[in-house]
């Protein structure tokens, strides 16, 4: 009796069956189409994503009987052994397995005649960076220009070990995982197609467990259908697979919830009795906690039931204490390996969450109390000067009014600004970041109606970006009493910028502390006694 498994019975023969690759496949297509087929190409990606798959069908394309296309008839002599692995013009090697160079020189001989039945002759090296670097070394040649009936399809699952001079000399596609949603269609295919029934549930888990890999996915779903004997329950594939029944991470939820540390730890010994991977039932809690998130969040998003009512938890539990029961759900499956048994480091995570949690009454309290203080307090109001002394007269016990925000200078005195007094208007503003390296190189030119007028060198416009300028702008406001206009001129400034006011008064702290060591007896001993002093290495004590 032969029986043929399900990830051989159901490999894609024509690019139009392939699950996902859509961007190898247009791009194969098109180059089969238009007749600009590259001698060398390069398929990189995880296992079981289709590679050699797509190496097969193209090698199909290329030799087809009935004409070069991007869909080939598949009813040919030529398709057919292809299909069957017995066509004498497609040569797979398992580099795994024909590492030397002795194999490479082989096959560079043999590249050198024509094909015995097709147009061209396809080589397709499975898992390449297998090779070894004197094998790769002797390919480069013959891989750069090769016959012109000859075409490389090279795959590998891990692209890094291969040397940057055989990457240069392919087209290189790179096959992307599957997501559970194309591999949960396929199984339902494939299952409608077989007569096998499944539940849902059951075709969920095989498509998780396959981690991206649809022939890992076929090869799980031969074994569920071995071990249901024909129909997949989810209780059962959930047992062979090993993973844990969703209603129990729901189980320790309600009982996080409830705050209920007794059930908690009932919960984890019903859960010991099935020998589950701890940190596959940590992975479990952190993926329920991210559906219970983003149903509290992004209310409007559909996320997949998989067993936990995450409506329900997500009315229940607070957003910040989500929040910290996955961060700590992160955490405890990071330090598994470090804790003295698994059930023991297991039980320590959620005996964390059960532990810490934000106090509900202080964090409203705090809420509260933030609250009453932004209606009370206006944005553009300054922090609060400290207490003075109260006098030893009894006074009213009414409350005393809140300090007023300062005023902004007077239009006679905005009308006598003066370049001095600019530099004392920036100092004041409080303007900081890139903002105040602009404010301080601009010279003051003028201020009217509005209007301010700065003077910047040649040598600094890099510094007027179109959001310095604006944070400038802002950060004059409480100054000017309203935000100005600035306009800037390309010169000189004509009187002292507030940069060089700083550059000189740092240039005399400095003479001053050199002034003050080089006269200090100790110091003045010790350079007598033959003592050296480093060039640049006194510093004011306000610069240290």
């Amino acid at each position: 009796m032969s029986y043929l498994v399900l990830a051989r019975k159901w490999r894609p023969r024509r690019f139009a069956e392939l699950v996902g690759q859509e961007h190898v496949v247009r791009a194969l297509t098109n180059a089969l189409e238009t007749g600009r087929v590259h001698h060398a190409f390069l398929f990189t990606g995880t296992r079981g994503v289709g590679k050699t798959t797509i190496a097969r069908i193209f090698a199909k394309s290329l030799n087809c009987e009935r004409g070069t296309s991007a869909d080939p008839c598949g009813e040919c002599e030529t398709c057919l052994a292809i299909d069957a692995g017995r066509y004498i013009d497609l040569l797979e090697i398992d580099a795994a397995s024909n590492t030397g160079v002795d194999d490479v020189r082989d096959l560079i001989d043999n590249a050198q005649y024509v094909p015995s039945r097709g147009k061209y002759k396809v080589y397709l090296i499975d898992e390449v960076h297998m090779l070894s670097k004197p094998a790769f070394n002797a390919l480069l040649k013959t891989l750069e220009e090769p016959p012109e009936h000859v075409k490389f399809l090279l795959a590998t699952t891990d692209p890094q070990k291969l040397l940057v001079t055989v990457l240069s000399r392919c087209l290189q596609f790179n096959l992307k995982r599957l997501d559970e949603a194309q591999i949960r269609g396929q199984i339902t295919k494939i299952l409608a197609a077989e007569g096998i029934g499944a539940e849902d549930g059951a075709v969920r888990l095989l498509a998780k467990a396959a981690d991206g890999s649809l022939r890992d996915g076929l090869s799980l779903l031969d074994q569920a259908i071995a071990y249901t004997g024909g129909k997949l329950d989810e209780t059962q594939v959930a047992a062979m697979l090993g993973t844990v029944d969703r209603t129990r991470v729901g189980a320790l939820l309600e009982a996080l919830a409830d705050n209920d540390g007794a059930r908690l730890l009932d919960e984890v010994s019903q859960l010991a009795e099935f020998a589950p991977d701890w940190g596959d039932v940590l992975d479990a809690l952190s993926a329920a906690l991210h559906r219970i998130q983003v149903k509290q969040l992004v209310p409007d998003v559909a996320v997949e039931a998989d067993g936990i009512d995450a409506g329900e938890f997500a009315s229940k539990l607070r957003p910040e204490l989500v929040q910290l029961w996955y961060q700590m759900a992160l955490d405890g499956r990071r330090e598994l390996p470090l804790a003295p048994a698994p059930r023991a480091g297991f039980e320590m995570a959620l005996l964390r969450m059960l532990a810490f949690r934000p106090d509900s009454a202080s964090t409203q309290t705090m809420s509260a109390s933030n609250a009453t203080t932004s209606a009370s307090t206006p944005r553009s109001a300054p922090p609060a000067s400290p207490p003075r002394p109260m006098p030893e007269a009894p006074v009213a016990s009414a409350p005393s009014p809140p300090a007023p925000a300062p005023k902004p200078a007077n239009s006679a005195s905005l009308a006598n600004l003066d370049a001095d007094g600019w530099v004392e208007l920036v100092a004041r503003s409080g303007v900081r970041g890139p903002a105040a390296q602009l404010a301080a190189h601009s010279g003051f030119v003028a201020y009217a109606d509005g209007v301010l007028r700065l003077t910047l060198a040649p040598a600094d416009e890099h510094l007027k970006g179109p959001a310095m300028v604006k944070m400038l702008a802002a950060a004059l406001e409480s100054q000017l009493g309203a935000v100005p206009q600035i306009k800037f001129e390309l010169a000189e400034p004509s009187g002292d910028t507030l940069h060089v006011r700083n550059e000189r008064q740092r240039d005399a702290r400095q003479a001053r502390a050199e002034d003050t060591f080089m006269n200090d007896p100790d110091v003045r001993r010790m350079l007598d006694s033959g003592a050296k002093l480093v060039p640049d290495s006194i510093r004011p004590l306000d610069d240290a």
